[in-house]
């Protein structure tokens, strides 16, 4: 029986019809490698029963204390039944990509049951018309609690349930789980009491850690190390509202060879601050349309893990954030990256400065009983309608395995990332890499963003916009001895970049919407002319 930390707790104080705190994946695998080229729903069963000691996550389910006077706890689920957490469905024809992001928004919609371990995967079957994805392939959707686990913790569970061949034999870690006897409300309450007398000594105990990292702010503000700018505060958009319980989801794949070489673009440049780039390019795009973009510009929260390589298997969250500045008031694509660069690293150091450990730890102190009644007050009374949210946005990068795995005998060949929604935050971003692609996926409100295929084409353009800029820029490199002017800093035309040939991948990629040119700039917004879309696509092919 182990008690939450304040930031997991947190996430359970947030739970909402509207606003089920999870996370998840959007997962395809190709059975071809399993034994006879086929995978069953109970060989996944078996392959998952002999793993689960494994992960801590599997069997654990919360414990509430009675009225929130403290935070919850997580106990061993005497009543676990693992048939229950993996469900089977299959896709109606033609079974195509469209139908399936539908499918895995509404499994995303629904909330978990917190009486039971908080999780589900669900096994998709009939892809039978996605192009580039082999017939006979399978889906999983999974859900995970995010009191449970944060990006990192979540890579863990992920390697639990996978392995690195497509024949490894099970585990030989014994397993010696015992469930646990649920505690009763006198058990829990007389916890609570203890936990209120020895309160007061842990904030004490937090704030002298966070005092040092208070002066290195200040003196950082002082000697200029980093600054404090109008750009690290939000301005109202269109996902900054109340939302709804209806999910979209959608995303992109390109290579990721592509991405490390638009780092070229801007020195110093990181990977992060390109994937920010792409965001707030494809931002820009799609609130141009909707003649709703902001003179300012928007801004992304970024997680940033704190977990010591120590806590790599525990359970919870270990993340502290970051202000990044996505630079959608800018139109030209390398002013955009050179800018997400400047605000990043300026993020960074102030981060660095205060320590972003010690910003995970005075969370872990907050009182339970107010943490909750500001949650259900801010929902209640719809103050995400009335007040600025502190970000436009969620970007979070969560590293993948640079080498296959398999799951079942079956190999993964794509995925995406799903992220939970909250009052004031109607849309998230999860970008992952895989062997040698990279996905950006989002998840949104359907109220807020009812064209989600749209918005995924802005994202795409907004990556065909540097690959191409990146690939102008290599050219000169390659043919010294051609006569050419030296490459201008801004967009080069698609008709005269060169393109690299896309990688395989199994989420489809369509044809960019036409951009919309800003005209006058009317109450703080730019407005534009909605662009047309076209409904031309040109899907990838997966990795075989």
């Amino acid at each position: 029986m182990r008690q939450l930390q304040g930031m997991d707790a947190s996430f359970v104080a947030l739970e909402t019809r509207n606003s089920p705190m999870h996370i998840g994946s959007l997962l395809i695998y190709n059975p071809e490698t399993a034994p006879g080229g086929f995978v069953r729903y109970k060989d996944i069963l078996g392959f998952f029963e002999s793993r689960m000691q494994l992960s801590r996550t599997i069997r654990q389910r919360l414990v509430k204390v009675p009225f929130d006077l403290d935070y919850p706890y997580w106990i061993e689920d005497p009543d676990f039944d693992l048939e229950y957490h993996v469900r089977h469905i299959a896709l109606p024809k033609p079974g195509d990509w469209r139908q399936l992001c539908i499918q895995a928004a509404r499994i995303f919609a629904r909330p978990l049951d917190l009486e039971r371990p908080p999780w589900e995967f669900t096994i998709v079957e009939g892809l039978d018309n996605i192009p580039g994805v082999t017939p006979g392939s399978f889906a999983m959707v999974t859900k995970v609690h995010h009191s449970a686990i944060d990006g990192m913790s979540g890579v863990d569970l992920l390697e639990a349930m996978h392995t690195i061949t497509p024949d490894a034999p099970p585990p030989n870690t014994p397993d010696e789980w015992k469930p646990e006897k649920i505690p009763n409300a006198a058990e829990l309450l007389g916890k609570s009491y203890l936990s209120a007398l020895t309160n007061p000594l842990k904030q004490l105990e937090v704030a002298a850690k966070a005092a040092p990292g208070i002066a290195n702010a200040i003196k950082g503000l002082a000697t200029k190390d980093f600054k404090v700018s109008a750009d690290m505060v939000a301005p109202k958009c269109r996902f900054n509202r109340t939302i709804s319980p209806a999910r979209v989801v959608e995303g992109r794949s390109v290579p990721l060879a592509d991405i490390k070489s638009i780092r070229a673009l801007s020195p110093g440049c990181k990977i992060n601050d390109v994937f920010l780039a792409i965001v707030g390019g494809a931002m820009r795009r799609y609130l141009l349309s909707k003649n709703d973009l902001p003179g300012r510009t928007l801004t992304a929260m970024a997680p940033i893990s704190v977990r010591s390589k120590d806590e790599k298997g525990d359970m919870g969250n270990q993340v502290a954030a970051m202000v990044a500045p996505l630079g959608t008031q800018l139109e030209d694509p390398i002013e955009r990256l050179e800018f997400v660069h400047d605000k990043t690293a300026n993020s960074k150091a102030m981060t660095e400065a205060m320590g972003a450990r010690n910003m995970t730890e005075m969370s872990k102190v907050s009182p339970a009983l107010f943490m909750a009644l500001g949650a259900q007050l801010y929902t209640r009374l719809g103050l995400a309608d009335r007040l600025s949210a502190p970000f436009s946005t969620v970007v979070t990068n969560v590293p993948g395995p640079p080498v296959s795995i398999y799951s079942s005998g079956a190999r993964l060949e794509s995925q995406m990332g799903l992220v939970c929604l909250t009052d004031g935050m109607g849309l998230g971003h999860v970008v992952q890499s895989y062997v040698d692609e990279a996905t950006i996926a989002f998840t949104a409100c359907r109220e807020l963003m009812p064209d989600p295929e749209f918005y995924a084409e802005c994202i795409q353009e907004s990556f065909e916009e540097y690959r191409d800029l990146a690939a102008g820029a290599a050219a000169p490199a390659k043919k010294p001895t051609a006569k050419k002017a030296a490459p201008k800093k801004g967009p080069v035309k698609k008709s005269t970049a060169k393109k690299k040939a896309p990688a395989k991948k199994a989420a489809p990629k369509k044809a960019a919407a036409k951009r919309a040119s800003p005209t006058k700039s009317k109450g703080g917004k730019t407005t534009a002319a909605k662009p047309k879309t076209t409904r031309r696509t040109a899907r990838g092919k997966a990795k075989k």
